[in-house]
């Protein structure tokens, strides 16, 4: 817990905006980009994500008194801090509801009074795609909803998910970005997606489009999908295919000549602060990867593989050892459990490593959430599946039916954080004493 507690501080989501962003002399430094505020009359900012707070705070801080006008859409649950003089709106996640779809319609109508004169502050975090719900015609909210539902239960990954959100919404994929030009905007990303790709976090808000409507339709035929979404979400996306629907807007687009992106946080930053604290406890620590992606189960036993090697050989580290690795994997919803893809990844662990003694996982969510649970994930062992067995659990069945927080409830082994304000996706931690 320690070594995890390590890497949420690394990822803290106002340290990360504050690393990045500062006024002197009346000069704003954001990266390695410089403006000049003088050259504003008004100043603006739009946060989204679960991480929303936390940032829009930095930047409220760092700009003081020259917001013009601001808004914070975050999670339900997610406003950890109370902040003066920032408009704070929770919505659903990761399935839209009427708060996101409310929110959504006041972002826009706040951009559509920005001018050239006007800067436009946008911090983005993991789940702001699903807060700014808000559905393009003729797609209704109930449609996004459905459609949202049977690409997760399919195990449909962040990419292909966002390819098809970007064509069914009002905002994403660069459309935030076109309704504010020609307002100079300022993006300031968190990345909570595997190679931090700008078009990708958060669904592309104020970054060009490089999917289309005709990677929305193979996104839904490959989980074979197209005939089971609302007839809406069809007709939107056949329309978009035979361009009666404009594109969302695409690289070289002029709009984004004044849209300036920076990336202030990413799992790897995380990753090597976790690192750093397993060295400072006496572990030789080895990063596997920050952009692990698959089907989670298969994803930890291979996890658990390596973590055998090491006890066996010492490869690919020699004990004292910590394996660290990072990423977002996905899971194939086939049973009626409850759990997440975190508690999942612990599970299928235990049930690899059995027996194996002087060795612990823990995997867990940077955000404090892991699917529709009060848990930011679980720590599993060697004698995790013995203890079970004396408590009458069935792991196997468990993890068939996608029911690990049962399982893991009943062991007294589920990490829980409570929302942590950063998101940038999960870290896999493993040790062997």
């Amino acid at each position: 817990m320690s070594i995890f507690r390590a890497g949420l501080a690394a990822a803290a989501a106002g340290n990360a905006v504050r690393k990045h962003l500062s006024i002197t002399g009346g000069r704003l430094r954001i990266g390695n980009l410089r403006l000049w505020l003088n050259d504003f009359d008004r100043v603006f900012l739009i946060a989204a994500g679960k991480a929303a707070v936390e940032m829009a705070a930095a930047i409220k801080e760092i700009v003081g008194e020259r917001l013009t006008a601001n808004i914070a859409v975050t999670k339900h649950g997610h406003s950890i801090s109370r902040i003066r003089r920032i408009r704070v709106m929770e919505a659903g996640h990761p399935i839209p509801d009427t708060a996101g779809f409310k929110a959504s319609l006041e972002i826009r109508d706040l951009l559509r009074e920005l001018n050239a004169r006007d800067l436009l502050f946008v911090a983005i975090s993991g789940g702001a795609s699903a807060l700014l719900g808000a559905p393009a015609q003729p797609v209704t909210l109930r449609n996004k909803q459905r459609t949202t539902e049977l690409l997760l239960r399919a195990g449909a990954t962040i990419f292909e998910l966002n390819a098809v959100r970007k064509h069914l919404s009002m905002l994403k994929g660069g459309q935030l970005a076109a309704l504010a030009y020609p307002a100079t905007i300022v993006g300031l990303l968190l990345s909570d997606v595997v190679g931090d790709p700008p078009d990708v976090i958060g669904s592309g808000l104020t970054a060009p489009d490089r999917s289309t409507f005709a990677d929305a339709i193979a996104v839904l035929e490959k989980f074979d999908l197209l005939r089971r979404v609302p007839a809406s979400v069809r007709t939107r996306l056949e329309a978009g295919v035979r361009g009666e629907i404009p594109e969302t807007p695409k690289p070289g687009d002029r709009l984004f000549d004044s849209v300036h992106n920076v990336l202030v946080g990413s799992n790897r930053l995380a990753l090597e602060a976790a690192a750093d604290k397993a060295r400072a406890l006496g572990y030789r620590a080895l990063i596997l990867s920050s952009t692990m992606q698959g089907e989670t189960r298969e994803v930890a036993r291979v996890h658990a593989h390596i973590l055998r090697e090491v006890i066996v050989s010492g490869n690919p580290v020699a004990r004292p050892a910590c394996i660290l690795s990072g990423g977002e994997t996905t899971v194939t919803v086939q049973g009626d459990g409850t759990g997440g893809r975190n508690q999942e990844f612990a599970l299928a662990a235990a049930m690899a490593l059995t027996g194996l003694p002087n060795v612990v996982v823990l995997s867990a969510g940077t955000d404090g959430t892991d699917g529709a649970t009060d848990a930011a994930g679980a720590i599993a062992t060697g004698q995790t599946l013995q203890r079970a067995r004396r408590m009458g659990l069935d792991a196997a069945t468990h993890l068939l039916r996608n029911d690990s927080h049962p399982f893991f409830e009943s062991l007294g082994d589920l990490v829980k954080t409570g929302p942590t304000g950063t998101n940038v996706m999960d870290l896999h931690l493993l040790l062997a004493g």
